[in-house]
């Protein structure tokens, strides 16, 4: 591994193609640290950067261990940190704690996309946004990644934000920081689980040639907010939108029960989803993160054609 000034380790491998402007392709550690059950973590990280690479692009799964950020994960690092009982879930204010402890974190949507950029990474896949959460006009409860993507010139794709958030908030508060949004051959915004949230949104791309061009049309600019794709599921592989009401509404009640709230709303929320839906939930974040990557690997490839 190469260390950069930035206390940041580059694999070989990653650090190679971006010298010789080859396609590299950044994803998240959290889905396999934090968003998937043993073991299917792992076969789902794997089965990602092999995807990758039959696209003709480098993978850059992204983490920190022991301490180290990391860009380019190898094999076995992906594997420890799917497996090891204390692996802390890091955004971008954790990672000087996480670096002076010492410790193994899954990297979520901000500070991946951070990484990706200190090493000069253009493209970032994820499954969903964080974003503006239900109840936020008197909790103030917001992502980090909405703030931290209004000040990084990348492409993200994900399937919209989480079901779960307050979408209509959220798409505000993409405006107010600048971030523009496309919808991929739609103008329907995805709601992660489902196709479409019922929102919609001025642009579309029909290509990953145009959203290259359009990300270089806002480098010209001197633009350096985050040009977020919105890639929806197929509708045949998205969850049933009257199921995923129902099971939303149950678990929001008991959330509000429990007394449930601050970073602990996210991850109640979706346990209730996974559970009551029978583990289909699971299944369609798969579908959702194998078709974000996907997606982004020929963004990738498009970008690195200039």
């Amino acid at each position: 591994m190469t260390v950069t000034a930035a206390g940041i380790r580059v694999s070989p491998v990653v650090r190679a193609a971006l010298a010789d402007g080859e396609p590299v392709l950044a994803l998240e550690s959290t889905i396999f640290t934090h968003g998937l059950p043993r073991p299917r973590n792992v076969e789902v990280a794997l089965a990602a950067e092999e995807q990758v690479r039959a696209a003709g692009v480098v993978p850059a799964t992204i983490g920190v261990v022991d301490g180290r950020p990391t860009v380019g994960l190898s094999p076995s690092e992906i594997e420890r940190l799917s497996t090891a009982p204390r692996v802390v879930k890091a955004s971008l204010r954790d990672l000087p704690i996480a670096a002076a402890k010492g410790l193994c974190a899954g990297t979520t949507v901000a500070a991946t996309a951070f990484l990706a950029h200190r090493v000069g990474i253009r493209v970032f896949s994820t499954g969903g946004l964080g974003g503006v959460h239900r109840g936020a006009p008197a909790t103030f409860d917001e992502s980090a990644d909405l703030g931290t993507l209004a000040t990084l010139p990348l492409v993200v794709v994900s399937a919209g934000v989480k079901s779960i958030l307050d979408i209509p908030l959220t798409l505000e508060r993409l405006e107010t920081l600048n971030l523009g949004v496309v919808g991929y051959r739609t103008t329907d915004y995805p709601a992660f689980y489902i196709a479409d949230s019922g929102y919609d949104l001025e642009y579309s791309a029909d290509s990953p040639e145009e959203i290259a061009a359009i990300a270089r049309a806002r480098d010209a600019l001197g633009l350096t907010s985050t040009l977020l794709v919105a890639n929806p599921l197929p509708a045949d592989r998205q969850l049933d939108p009257a199921l995923h009401d129902e099971v939303l509404a149950r678990a929001l009640d008991r959330a509000e029960a429990e007394g449930i709230t601050g970073h602990d709303t996210t991850p109640f929320l979706l346990d209730v989803m996974q559970r009551e839906t029978g583990g289909r939930s699971l299944d369609v974040n798969v579908d959702v993160y194998r078709g974000n990557v996907g997606l982004g690997a020929e963004i990738a490839r498009a970008l690195a054609a200039e």
